[in-house]
């Protein structure tokens, strides 16, 4: 009888973690993908109603600062990307493998950086990037995503490097190898799976940060994340034009998602 109740009790609380996923996390979604094909009239009303329309992507995909902004946000991100695991990938092998005063600063250097809270970097970058002459520019955007992601990856890279049995590393030196021979034939490509899941991951955080993209680009460099915020107009929130830029912004990191799946799944087995 217990053992039923037991059964029982388990089941419901499955069930009410599958509800409470649904309403968090697709229920959003699902709101958003509707309202994207709703005409203006109707996207408050989107649960009542058959006017479906694809006018909103073709108005959206006219709009040139649109377009731009999408090719900017594709760019930084995969410029952010390539940069960015160019550094973490030695900074993490420099963590794993080496011992030493420069390593331990450099080591607590990235812990300091991350117990800054994010949002109070934002007004010294734009004093920075201002003074630097660099606001609004792909250098200005580029430098704070680098920053971000060599302090939060070169630990997770540093956990990637650790879980490699650096035996072959020192079978490779005692075979004449050097240092930088054997990071490159040995631990670098034991650690691709890791390396892969980063650059996803890296490229997914540059696609869709927006407090950078807000602040530190303008006219010049537009993003997509903060493109959407032009939709906030002065007579009212255009939801069924700003709902179809976010699902057309949801695409290129769907793709990437779907691609780099196994990649990102084998590197966090690593």
């Amino acid at each position: 009888m217990i053992a039923l109740a037991l059964d029982g009790l388990r089941r419901a609380i499955f069930a009410i973690g599958i509800v409470a996923i649904f309403v968090l996390f697709v229920g959003p979604i699902m709101i958003l993908g509707v309202t994207s094909v709703r005409p203006a009239s109707g996207a408050f009303y989107i649960w009542r109603g058959t006017n479906f329309t694809l006018n909103n992507f073709v108005e959206v995909l006219h709009q040139s600062q649109v377009v731009e902004a999408m090719w900017n946000s594709f760019v930084l991100s995969t410029l952010a990307t390539i940069l960015s695991l160019g550094i973490t990938v030695g900074s993490g092998y420099m963590l794993s493998r080496f011992g030493g005063w420069i390593q331990r600063s450099w080591f607590a250097t990235i812990y300091v950086f991350r117990t800054v809270p994010y949002i109070s970097w934002v007004l010294p970058l734009y004093l920075v990037n201002t003074r630097l002459g660099i606001y609004d520019t792909y250098l200005g955007l580029l430098l704070p995503h680098i920053a971000v992601h060599v302090c939060f990856f070169s630990w997770l890279m540093k956990g990637f490097f650790d879980g490699v049995n650096p035996s072959m590393e020192y079978a490779a030196l005692i075979d004449g190898c050097t240092r930088w021979g054997a990071f490159c034939r040995v631990a670098l490509p034991a650690a691709m799976p890791g390396i892969a899941a980063l650059a996803i991951l890296c490229w997914l955080s540059t696609w869709n940060e927006f407090l950078f993209a807000l602040i530190l680009s303008g006219k010049r460099t537009p993003l997509i994340t903060s493109t959407m915020a032009q939709f906030v107009t002065e007579t009212g929130t255009e939801w069924n034009l700003m709902s179809a830029t976010a699902v057309l912004a949801m695409l290129p990191a769907l793709l990437v998602t779907i691609f780099g799946q196994k990649y990102v799944i084998r590197g966090l087995r690593m």
